[in-house]
């Protein structure tokens, strides 16, 4: 993984100093009426879904990691970099979640860029507090840094990115200030039942425990009072060793678990080899990193997707 990312690095340079040549005297371009729609690049799915709901018809947004995409390892490529060239803003998530931004936006000859961290204000959890020592290894290779990126599934944490980038739009086009304001509002109430929904259905239950396969519910479980028991670690790709895996077993076996969760983004093999040996059921939960082809189709967004997971987990502790 290491070579790989310094494989990616190497990549990300060359194709960034390629690009800059050709866009030398184009980037850059400014806003310049009421008229014009500011051109958005985001990194990933919550982001990009953030965007368009404050952004409505004043932005153009255009999403780097494409649908059915697990965003975790995945690079910008150069038409990507090119696309970064021209636009007006740049809105990440943060927290460690896209490893390349910090080389990429050095590269840039875009000086007028303005970049979003959306995660900016959101109190960070760290990482890992219980593993083996196989484990930590592991997850060296697969590091996001110091904390758990995956705040937006707190979605007290997701209605402080969607502030964040709204105040990046009014940064970017202020003309159009009262119209992010008022698109913000409405879909901070919406974050805000959300929100109360998640209280007051899981507030009752008693059994406060899920298996995961991916540990990247922490901040939604810090919110709602439940414990993750992650078959991995913090990214989905890391593999768990025998030791884990029977640590695992045993948990869900002393605790009557029934629902081993899984990301429909990543192979299920970890949690049916579990589901196997335990007599639990597997069950899709959903990180919201990124939707699947399907669920474009069905029109899915956070929201729905939230609410989707908030069933599940309901029935897995019932």
């Amino acid at each position: 993984m290491k070579k790989n990312r310094k494989r990616a690095s190497c990549f990300l340079a060359i194709a960034a100093l390629s690009i800059s040549v050709l866009l030398t005297g184009c980037a850059g371009k400014q806003k310049e009426d009421k008229g014009d729609k500011l051109n958005v690049m985001t990194s990933f799915y919550p982001v990009y879904d953030f965007t368009l709901k404050v952004g409505g018809d004043k932005v153009n947004v255009k999403n780097m990691v494409p649908s059915g995409t697990e965003p975790h390892e995945w690079e910008p490529g150069t038409r990507d970099i090119a696309s970064l060239e021209e636009s007006n803003v740049f809105i990440y998530s943060g927290a460690g979640m896209e490893h390349w931004t910090e080389d990429v936006l050095k590269s840039l000859g875009n000086k007028n860029l303005i970049v979003v961290e959306a995660s900016t204000g959101i109190t960070l959890k760290e990482g890992h507090e219980e593993e083996g020592e196989a484990h930590k290894e592991e997850d060296k290779e697969h590091d996001h840094g110091e904390f758990d990126p995956h705040v937006w599934l707190d979605p007290q944490n997701a209605k402080k990115e969607m502030e964040n980038i709204k105040e990046g739009l009014v940064k970017a086009d202020p003309v159009n200030k009262d119209y992010y304001e008022a698109n913000y509002k409405t879909y901070a109430e919406k974050f805000d039942k959300l929100d109360q929904s998640f209280r007051d259905t899981l507030h009752p239950l008693q059994n406060k425990s899920i298996v995961v396969s991916h540990e990247a519910y922490g901040y939604l479980c810090a919110a709602y009072g439940l414990t993750q028991v992650g078959i991995e670690g913090l990214t989905p790709d890391s593999e768990p060793d025998p030791a884990r895996m029977a640590e695992v077993i045993d948990f869900v076996k002393e605790n009557k678990v029934k629902t081993i969760f899984f990301e429909e983004l990543v192979s299920p093999k970890v949690a049916e080899a579990i589901a196997k040996e335990t007599g639990a059921k597997i069950q899709v939960l959903s990180p919201v990193e990124g939707l699947s082809d399907q669920e474009v189709k069905d029109g899915e967004d956070y929201f729905s997707v939230m609410e989707k997971n908030l069933v599940a987990i309901k029935d897995a502790l019932e």
